[in-house]
């Protein structure tokens, strides 16, 4: 079987990629570099790259909520986009797609449908992204991560598969400290990684070396070089508190499962694919949310995992390193409360959810015939 992957969410994708049995071929569709006019190579790229997979590029229009001056530009390169994935679907001949959502997968999944190639699409979020509402009305099957979402969506396609989590490899933590005697904090902006979650650290290095031991994972956006800003002050400390900083630009999700298991706490934005990491772990976490967003997507996952009584909220807009250091200090003082919600946080993840992704994508082969064609 072949199928071609569109991946919006880096996260899932990868978890059922590496779930899928060794005899399916497979070719991906996804974003080159991390943003428009940059040059550094975003995370699903390399991941795939290292997979040895074909990795399909495309370009095309971001779905846009409200009207701007960026609008008409952004929508000239939607007839590009549906070009180049009629191109891709013609050349590669998939029996299936399989869309994560975001904007590239717009033009993909209407591709598909007018050549008749099934589409199965995959939902993360507690609601429903603009890319995959508009895609259900034409999808084969729709897979959701929680029940909520079902709303959204013909029902007479909705199959509850739960949210995808990389299986997590057992291995000791990829970075070296002296001293271990400190908790070990997490701090991630995601894939790209977040200006404002570098610049409050940046802002509070100092306080925050006072009491833990810190991984911080940067991204690499040129506009803003905080990965370099950050390592050129950690050059500053003395060898003893520098010591306890690891900056990294990327952190592959390969040693993502050490660290995770090692972190005492989490500093992070709350895309639903961290929260999903965050149930699976049982990990207590300070949540900055995006600010911007569709209707307050991030704002809503991190109320829903503080009501699970794993996470404590610093929004952005009044966010200082004071906020942070003293909101980490109180969650440290809470730990014993943190660990007793563990067990029921990791009862809500799915642990077959790639699993059952894939036996929707055979099902739906296998009756639409594809295969034969």
């Amino acid at each position: 079987m072949k199928i071609m992957i569109v991946g919006g969410h880096v996260s899932p994708a990868l978890a059922v990629i590496d779930s899928l049995p060794e005899a399916w071929e497979v070719v991906f569709i996804g974003r080159k570099y991390a943003f428009e006019g940059d040059t550094a190579l975003s995370l699903e790229y390399q991941e795939i790259h290292k997979r040895s997979i074909p990795f399909l590029p495309l370009t095309t229009a971001r779905v846009q909520r409200s009207l701007s001056k960026h609008t008409l530009p952004s929508f000239a390169k939607f007839p590009y986009g549906f070009y180049q994935a009629v191109a891709y679907l013609r050349k590669e001949k998939p029996d299936v797609v399989l869309s994560f959502g975001g904007y590239l997968s717009v033009p993909v999944g209407y591709a598909a449908k007018i050549l008749s190639i099934p589409l199965v699409i995959h939902e993360q979020t507690l609601e429903a992204g603009l890319a995959n509402k508009l895609l259900g009305k034409v999808a084969t099957r729709i897979c959701i991560s929680w029940q909520p979402s079902e709303k959204f969506f013909p029902k007479n396609k909705v199959i509850l598969t739960g949210n995808p989590v990389k299986r997590f490899a057992t291995s000791e933590l990829p970075f070296s400290f002296k001293d271990k005697k400190l908790p070990l904090l997490y701090i991630t902006g995601g894939s790209t990684g977040s200006h404002a979650i570098n610049k409050l650290v940046s802002d509070t290095l100092t306080d925050l070396l006072t009491i833990f031991r810190v991984i911080h994972q940067t991204g690499d956006a040129s506009p803003h070089h905080d990965f370099d800003k950050l390592a050129n002050k950690r050059g500053k400390f003395p060898e003893e508190i520098g010591d306890r900083y690891k900056i990294e630009k990327f952190i592959s999700p390969a040693v993502i499962g050490s660290i995770m298991r090692e972190a005492t706490l989490v500093v992070s934005r709350s895309g639903i694919n961290t929260i999903s990491e965050l149930l699976y772990f049982g990990k207590p976490a300070l949540l900055i949310p995006l600010p911007s967003g569709q209707h307050n997507e991030q704002l809503k996952n991190a109320r829903f995992l503080k009501e699970v009584g794993l996470a404590e909220i610093l929004p952005q807009e009044n966010a200082t390193g004071e906020k942070l250091v003293a909101g980490l200090q109180k969650m440290l003082i809470r730990r014993q409360a943190y660990a007793a919600r563990a067990a029921y946080a990791q009862q809500l993840i799915h642990s077959d959810a790639a699993e059952n992704i894939i036996k929707t994508i055979t099902y739906v082969v296998r009756k639409t015939g594809s295969q034969e064609k």
